[in-house]
């Protein structure tokens, strides 16, 4: 691992590349460990990644929103050094934000893959839509996956998309070639950050594991549905927001994997939302 003091005499590009190799690395470590502690760290690394983290915090080329974060995280890590008691999610939740803004920010996406398919052109007027039918996407890092999941929310109809400041960007060449004309249709913003107090009549409820199978929900008649990221799902603060209104929908799997992919079922728990509407 560089000593810090080289670090900070690196190029910034080269900085940040190193940066996020040891964080990348850190959170595979932790994703691949039999039992989830962070007592897989040395004490030198929990130093590594708290002086880190407070340098992304104090570079003025990151937007406030990443020097929030990088804050936030450099506080996780702190607090590691002293307790190998931390929660392994926060931690890894921490290692993987850095992660992301920093593979954004030198030119690198999730997703290498890429395919040909045309937006098209879609006349919104030709839409139906079910009024007060909103989604939260939080943190959904892959442009695949926010294309997919724009092109998913127009065909059931949704009134309004919002994201998190870190979802990949609804207009990054791979989400448009994704959503196929959909992102220029269906009314979406950006939100700093998820707070029940920005949907203060909105019902609001989880697509998240532990919850009531979907067969089951009681979907409402209008409300705000969450998706969360791919790797770690809805964050804490946004599951308390869904469980002291209408809780958590899962959707009952039968594989060996009994997984599926965020987009995926987003499309599956949209279905089932759209049905119900239509039927009232």
């Amino acid at each position: 691992m560089i000593p810090l003091y080289k670090l900070e005499k690196l190029p910034r590009i080269v900085k940040l590349r190193k940066i996020n190799k040891v964080f990348s690395m850190a959170e595979n470590r932790l994703a691949l460990a039999v039992e989830k502690s962070v007592g897989i760290y040395a004490q030198a690394e929990f130093v590594f990644f708290t002086n880190a983290a407070k340098l992304l915090a104090k570079d003025s080329s990151f937007s406030p929103e990443a020097q929030r974060v990088f804050a936030e995280s450099a506080v996780v890590f702190e607090q590691a050094i002293h307790t190998v008691e931390t929660d392994a999610g926060l931690f890894r939740r921490a290692l993987n934000n850095v992660k992301h803004i920093l593979l954004a920010e030198t030119g690198r996406d999730q997703a290498d893959w890429d395919f040909t398919a045309s937006d098209g052109s879609l006349d919104p007027t030709g839409r139906q839509i079910f009024k007060g039918m909103y989604v939260y996407m939080e943190d959904i890092r892959s442009p695949f996956n926010v294309g997919a999941m724009f092109r998913t929310a127009e065909s059931f109809g949704v009134e309004k998309i919002f994201l998190s400041p870190f979802c990949a960007d609804p207009h990054h060449t791979r989400s448009r070639r994704t959503a196929m004309g959909c992102v220029d249709i269906v009314p979406w913003e950006k939100r700093e950050l998820f707070a029940v107090e920005a949907f203060p009549q909105t019902a609001i409820f989880a697509l998240e594991i532990g919850g009531v199978p979907l067969e089951d929900f009681s979907f409402p008649q209008e409300g705000l549905l969450i998706a969360g990221s791919e790797e770690l799902g809805v964050s804490p603060h946004a599951l308390a927001a869904a469980d002291a209104s209408l809780g958590r929908v899962s959707i009952p799997c039968y594989g060996a994997k009994a997984s599926l992919n965020v987009s995926v079922a987003f499309g599956i728990a949209l279905n089932s939302w759209a049905q119900i509407l239509k039927n009232k």
